[in-house]
Parts: C-alpha cells; structure tokens; sequence
C-alpha cells in the first residue's frame, strides 16, 4: 500500500531524470525524511535534492500543499521556530510510515541509477555558480572571456542537438 492516495495511472518512469515525480511521490519523500528528523520546508527541499543527486528538486509549491495536507491528516505538526516553521511527525505519523515502510516504493530509487554524467541540471548549477562569481569579482578581461565561453557553449548545444559538429569551430 502506497503511503500517498494520489490519482494512479501514472507510470513509473513518469518525472524521472526531469526534477518533477508525481504527487504521491512529494508525499512519501516527505514522510520518510521527515520521519529521520524534523525539518523547515526549505530543509525538505533541499533534502529531497540531495537525496536525488540533484536530479529531483521539488518547489515550494509542491512541498507546503504536501505539508498543509498533512497536517490536517494529523500526520505532522508545524510549529514556529526562528521566524520559520519546523515540520515533525506526529505519533499518528511516526505509526503511518512505519506501517507502510515495507510496502511502499522508495521515492528515491529511480535516481540511484542514473549516471552521473547525465546530471545536466547539477552540472548547469555549477556553471551558474562559477558565472556569478566570475561576474562578482572577475575583472572586465575575465567577464568577456567568461560570456564568449558561454556563448561558445550554447551553440555546441544547439549543434548538438542539429547532428552537426560536437565544438563549434572557432
């Protein structure tokens, strides 16, 4: 028995390798971590990411319907904490994950087996992070060295994707 009563019909590779999974999916994420320690919804997005390898980054608006159903289940309770709102498993929550913790499928088990190297979305976070600090405190050398890189790159892409040449010719 899942641990979500969402609609069915939704396939299992639906939302893999793409950052969405279905509903049911956000639900049981939530339950399992939350069941390991109490959490700020932030906390719970960034926990499912990192759970996924980057793969699988839900939005606040998938987390906190998930959280506000729950709470009126009775599931969780959310209470103030630094101007934040913490998350915990209720005793009614604790006993729902733990009755269904054998038969539920794992929400993260469809990111295990990804390669690596097919982590675009990490790969393009780490690209903006690098642009932003080379923008931040590059000097205006750097800053047209770094925007004909990305220029050069976005068009590899596009060739890519044409069957063209794999490096655009310089």
């Amino acid at each position: 028995m899942p641990m979500h009563r969402g609609r069915g019909g939704r396939g299992p590779g639906r939302g893999s390798g793409r950052g969405r999974a279905p509903r049911g999916d956000v639900r049981t994420a939530v339950l399992i971590l939350l069941g390991e320690e109490p959490m700020h919804g932030y906390q719970l997005m960034q926990a499912v990411a990192d759970r996924s390898g980057g793969r699988w980054t839900p939005s606040p608006g998938a987390i906190y319907p998930t959280i506000n159903q729950l709470e009126d289940e009775g599931l969780v309770t959310v209470t103030a904490d630094a101007g934040r709102k913490l998350v915990a498993l209720t005793d009614a929550g604790r006993q729902y994950v733990e009755e269904r913790r054998e038969t539920s499928a794992d929400p993260f088990a469809g990111f295990a087996n990804a390669e690596p190297a097919d982590d675009l979305r990490g790969l393009l976070e780490e690209l903006h992070s690098a642009t932003r600090q080379v923008a931040r405190s590059g000097s205006d050398e750097q800053r047209t060295a770094a925007a004909k890189i990305l220029s050069d790159a976005r068009r590899s892409l596009y060739l890519l994707l044409a069957d063209g040449p794999k490096t655009p010719e310089a």
